[in-house]
């Protein structure tokens, strides 16, 4: 117990605000966001670009860096650190047909721009990796442009990061669709094609999403094993999801403890966290939650987790060997569900 490290960003304690209703909560500065964060036990920080640098658009690349420098100082403050910078594409009027794979070639290059900063970002901030959610880098009408173009578009846009910086690490979230409908790089498998295919594949992989994984229709924990099996995965982010509809980001093991189970189990059999990686949480609070309740939902992820990883630390793979040596698989899954249970 206590080898794994925890992260979390900024945006996962909000106001409550959606597709159909206005906020709900009031808004928290964000330092009292890191220390409270900080006070919880998360040891790292996951920026976009836009988290990192507010308007950042409106600076210099050398005002970026110093406001970057800024942030450096605050974290410091709380003993914290960066994980990783992810440029926030999908919130720009350049951005609405997509970034890397826009149809506009004008909006390509600033999306490049923000990949760019992101890395400047990144590296300020003391951090080597930069993550990227591909939000509307897909079609949302199928006609609109060619998957192949777009696919080659995006492996182009990442080797212009690793040539931007040598030390760089690029780390792909895959998700299927939402918000465009068509994703060009939507599940891990896709994440391992598009590595390969970059000049250095060692420095590009995955960050795998547990409700993007459902979204999928496949089992986290074994999106999880194929990125580790592959020595791509490098960064996680756990949460929960209610079947296969919108986003929910939902707290940790909520919906379906016992693949958090296994979530866990993954992680903790393969010494992920040993070279470093974090547990990052991806969870929002329910738009009922009241102000005083805004980290509640961070709180019972991080309770889950540890409660998991107990019963991991319990499992008895004597008796799972046995039952598969005896093909018993009823009885391994009445020993899981026992276990899960409280059920000795």
């Amino acid at each position: 117990m206590g080898k794994f490290r925890f992260s979390v960003g900024p945006w996962n304690v909000h106001s409550g605000a959606d597709s159909y209703g206005p906020a709900t909560r009031a808004e928290i500065p964000t330092e009292e966001k890191y220390k409270r964060f900080a006070e919880m036990g998360f040891e790292a920080i996951q920026f976009h670009d836009d988290d990192a640098v507010p308007n950042i658009n409106d600076y210099t690349e050398e005002e970026i860096k110093e406001k970057a420098r800024e942030l450096k100082e605050t974290l410091d403050k709380y003993g914290l650190k960066s994980e990783f910078v992810a440029p926030r594409l999908w919130m720009d009027e350049h951005t609405v047909d997509g970034g890397f794979m826009s149809t506009s070639e004008e909006d390509r290059e600033y999306a490049m721009w923000r990949a760019y900063r992101s890395i400047d970002i990144a590296n300020e901030l003391g951090c080597d990796m930069v993550v990227l959610w591909l939000a509307r880098e897909g079609t949302l009408c199928a006609e609109s442009k060619s998957p192949v173009w777009a696919t080659k578009m995006l492996i182009e846009a990442i080797n212009k990061m690793l040539e931007y910086d040598p030390k760089i690490r690029i780390c792909i979230e895959p998700k299927p669709n939402e918000p465009i409908d068509r994703s060009i790089c939507g599940t891990m498998g896709h994440v391992m094609a598009i590595s390969a295919a970059t000049i250095d594949p060692s420095r590009v992989g995955g960050n795998l999403e547990s409700a993007h994984a459902i979204l999928a229709g496949l089992d986290p924990a074994h999106e999880i094993g194929f990125a580790l099996a592959m020595g791509k995965l490098m960064t996680v982010h756990l949460n929960d999801q209610n079947n296969i509809k919108y986003d929910q980001d939902k707290s940790f093991g909520v919906e379906n403890l016992r693949s958090a189970f296994n979530q866990v189990k993954v992680l903790k059999e393969n010494g992920y966290g040993d070279r470093g990686e974090y547990i990052g949480l991806d969870v929002k609070a329910m738009r009922t939650t009241k102000d005083e309740d805004s980290y509640k939902h961070l709180e019972n992820s991080l309770n889950i987790f540890k409660a998991l990883e107990a019963k991991v630390d319990r499992f008895d793979y004597d008796f799972q060997k046995e039952c598969v040596e005896k093909r018993d698989f009823e009885g391994l899954e009445m020993y899981v569900m026992n276990l899960l249970m409280g059920i000795e």
